[in-house]
């Protein structure tokens, strides 16, 4: 998944403009967007939404669901689940043990929707506290775990960070290091790492530089606050012709030369590792 949308879940408005999207997952919020008061609203708008809209999108519907902690989870999980979402997104994840008692819950909640035991994914929130990013080395591969992402303003609240980024629009060095974080616990766990929200969503010059950056990094995809958003990533995360030609040549070149440690194409060597980056990035070419 290269994009993934935020939908306010007690919202119709939003979530029939989401549901327009050519963003690769929606994620359907019952957490930071939606008002305390409003948490039982947002459940039944969300679960009828989803199963009255569900065949009008191509895209993965997650749900983001409240924190374990906050006493309001099962209520949300026992709502969505019936619409039979692919995923879940667990905010403020504060290990690879939230992620198992997640997946506990699911198994039930899925026996009792009449869906298969292991089908609903899960994509945790893994720096939104300090306690969290520091514990971003328990992760590790999972059946349920398909991606991780991490976030700067719950975190910035944690630590009593006024900003998450210097005058120039840098991250600033925490903020670095749970970025990092992320991307190497994802990696570790065979799991997407998805880069986080970019708020200026009119910033466009900011935005797309910050799309490039995650890109070049190793990041697959990006969480977006607005559909319009959605465009530019799908754009930067998709693989270019000229680069997808290249990989396959790297791939072609070691299949042909049977189980050599390196290969040369044009008179530039390549070893194993070239390929597996090659078979990486033709993994997420358009097919």
């Amino acid at each position: 998944m290269r994009s993934l949308l935020f939908v306010p879940g007690d919202s119709e408005k939003k979530l029939a403009k989401g549901f327009a999207s050519p963003a690769d997952g929606l994620i359907v919020d019952l957490e930071d967007s939606v008002a305390p008061g409003n948490k039982a609203a947002a459940r039944r708008i969300a679960c009828e939404f989803i199963r009255a809209n569900r065949p009008a999108t191509r895209a993965a519907i997650y749900v983001r669901v409240n924190e374990i902690g906050s006493g309001e989870l099962d209520a949300d999980l026992s709502a969505v689940m019936a619409a039979r979402p692919d995923g879940i997104m667990l905010p403020k994840c504060a290990a690879f043990h939230d992620v198992e008692h997640l997946s506990t819950k699911l198994r039930v909640h899925e026996a009792e929707n009449g869906i298969a035991d292991g089908a609903t994914r899960i994509i945790p929130l893994i720096t939104e506290t300090a306690a969290a990013v520091l514990a971003a080395q328990s992760y590790r591969p999972h059946d349920r775990l398909t991606g991780m992402t991490w976030g700067a303003e719950d975190l910035s609240a944690s630590i009593g960070a006024r900003t998450s980024r210097d005058g120039s629009g840098a991250y600033t060095d925490v903020f670095r290091l749970a970025r990092a974080l992320t991307l190497l616990a994802a990696s570790a766990a065979d799991a997407m790492a998805i880069d986080t929200v970019f708020p200026d969503f009119r910033n466009e010059s900011g935005f797309r530089d910050d799309c490039l950056a995650a890109e070049r990094d190793g990041f697959i995809g990006k969480l977006a606050i607005h559909p319009a958003q959605v465009d530019v990533i799908n754009e930067v995360f998709t693989p270019s012709p000229e680069a997808v030609e290249r990989s396959r040549a790297v791939v072609e070149a070691f299949r042909q030369a049977g189980n050599a440690g390196v290969v040369a194409i044009e008179g530039k060597m390549y070893d194993r590792p070239h390929l597996r980056l090659a078979e990486r990035l033709l993994a997420r070419a358009p097919r």
